[in-house]
């Protein structure tokens, strides 16, 4: 069952700009270590985090509450996998929010994707509860 779904755009040229202006005060407040290191090793840094920023608010308007109602940036971050797929992660006040919106006997599983066409990145954020035991076929 569809516990929660969140979708946001941001652009990169916004976030390139806030980079200039704010560095490594914005990186620190927002994205986490990993998610810096990412970002660092890519070429495009302002589109890896725009997407990072668009997959955080996606989350946080999946889990229904929005970044105003006390979630913290980095208490949602994206890792990869090592085939490339994004894979979200709540920590703090957004995993206790999660816990309390999965059904008893279900567990929750977080959808992201991501992407970007200059000057967009848009993510997508799919809370899925799954009974626990199944076995997908």
């Amino acid at each position: 069952m569809i516990l929660g779904i969140g979708t946001d755009l941001a652009n990169i040229d916004r976030v390139a700009r806030t980079l200039d202006r704010f560095g490594d005060r914005f990186r620190n407040r927002v994205f986490t270590d990993i998610e810096q290191a990412k970002a660092a090793r890519r070429r495009d840094e302002a589109g890896t985090y725009a997407k990072r920023w668009a997959a955080k608010e996606a989350c946080s308007k999946a889990l229904g509450t929005g970044l105003a109602m006390g979630i913290a940036w980095k208490d949602m971050s994206v890792s990869n996998m090592r085939t490339g797929q994004p894979v979200m992660h709540v920590t703090g006040w957004a995993a206790e929010r999660l816990k309390e919106m999965t059904p008893v006997g279900h567990e929750a599983i977080i959808h992201v994707t991501l992407t970007d066409d200059h000057p967009w990145a848009q993510a997508f954020v799919v809370i899925e509860a799954r009974p626990i035991g199944r076995v997908d076929s």
